[in-house]
């Protein structure tokens, strides 16, 4: 799993700190914030960047009948209290918004939802990045706060409102439904990188397992154990905007929902068959490696099994006696040297006989 070699701030930083209290975990970063805000209502459009929490908060959006804001930079703790404070926003919320490594869950907050779950993106070498991605849905809003390492995956969906498609009809419930969506649409995307490779070092291990084929065995299997972290916590948070138990979930938005849970439920399902596969790949690794090592010792054995007689024989006649019989006789050597192989070829004839070779 790829994550950057940025430093990256641990939880323990906040041991012995009162509840609420804002400070940064996850990868320290130094790149601008960057605070972008689309509102929309059918055949409205505004969309504006701003870079400075002051623009934001002094710009109205008085025409939007939904506002969705994003912020990229939630190491920006100044930033994060200054919109909790313009929103009235829990100071829990806030704390569980800078802190990065948190489990995907979702919150009831009465007057919005708050909801984690992490992005993950493919990268070079057949790896992929994590960012977490906090929501909260409001009535008539939604902001969703990352931590802006490389993009996200809310492209589409900034692009069907811009095209003033469906979405620009519908609440901002619709809109979650939207970004969580395309977050869970890339995990398929991982997960069919993560499928080829699998393949390809089973074909491997048929051939020619080695020392890199099991590193790439347990790299494999901590990606899988970090997406099933992931996709499992996930799972229940999409079942309480399924069910539609808050008034800020509307009737028509729950089948969508239900849509992306069973994309979920698949996305488990692909995770806990990759667990398996990998699991008797590791098996059939060591299963290789010890064949391998058996085939040698068998070779070996063989080998020792044939010289065995021959030693004896060699021994016998290096002995220092004086009344030696053999040592008179005139081709004595090479009768012996005939002895030796006859007995080597009658041993290897055996043991072919036998398969044993």
């Amino acid at each position: 799993m790829h994550n950057g070699s940025q430093s990256h701030k641990k939880r323990s930083v906040k041991s012995g700190l009162p509840p609420g209290t804002l400070v940064h975990i996850g990868h320290e970063s130094d790149r601008p914030v960057q605070i972008s805000a689309i509102g929309y209502a059918p055949g409205v459009i505004e969309e504006r960047q701003f870079r400075q929490i002051d623009q934001y908060l002094q710009h109205p959006f008085n025409n939007s009948a939904v506002l969705w804001v994003n912020v990229e930079g939630v190491h920006d703790v100044e930033l994060i209290r200054a919109m909790g404070e313009k929103h009235t926003f829990h100071p829990l919320v806030l704390e569980d918004i800078v802190n990065t490594v948190q489990r995907p869950k979702i919150e009831d907050y009465g007057d919005y939802l708050f909801i984690v779950l992490k992005m993950l993106r493919p990268v070079e070498g057949g790896d992929f990045s994590s960012e977490q991605v906090s929501i909260i849905l409001g009535p008539d809003y939604l902001f969703t706060f990352q931590e802006g390492i490389s993009g996200d995956a809310f492209d589409p969906v900034r692009d069907r409102i811009r095209s003033k498609g469906k979405i620009c009809g519908m609440g901002a419930d619709y809109l979650a439904y939207a970004l969580i969506d395309a977050i869970v649409d890339g995990y398929f995307s991982i997960l069919e990188e993560l499928g080829e490779r699998i393949v390809d070092v089973e074909e491997e291990l048929t051939l020619t397992a080695d020392q890199g084929s099991l590193q790439r065995i347990n790299g494999m299997k901590k990606n899988i154990i970090f997406l099933r972290k992931a996709v499992w916590p996930l799972r229940e948070a999409i079942s309480f905007l399924e069910r539609g138990d808050s008034p800020l979930l509307h009737d028509a938005t729950k089948i969508y929902f239900r849509d992306v849970y069973d994309h979920t439920v698949q996305v488990i399902d692909t995770v806990e068959t990759y667990r398996d596969l990998l699991s008797g790949m590791l098996d059939l690794y060591l299963s290789s490696i010890s064949n391998r090592t058996n085939e040698v010792m068998k070779f070996l054995t063989i080998v020792g099994t044939i010289f065995l007689p021959l030693t004896f024989l060699v021994g016998v006649y290096g002995m220092n006696f004086k009344n030696f019989p053999e040592l008179e006789w005139k081709n004595g050597y090479f009768a012996l040297w005939g002895v030796m192989i006859a007995l080597a070829l009658l041993m290897v004839a055996y043991f072919r006989k036998k398969r044993w070779l």
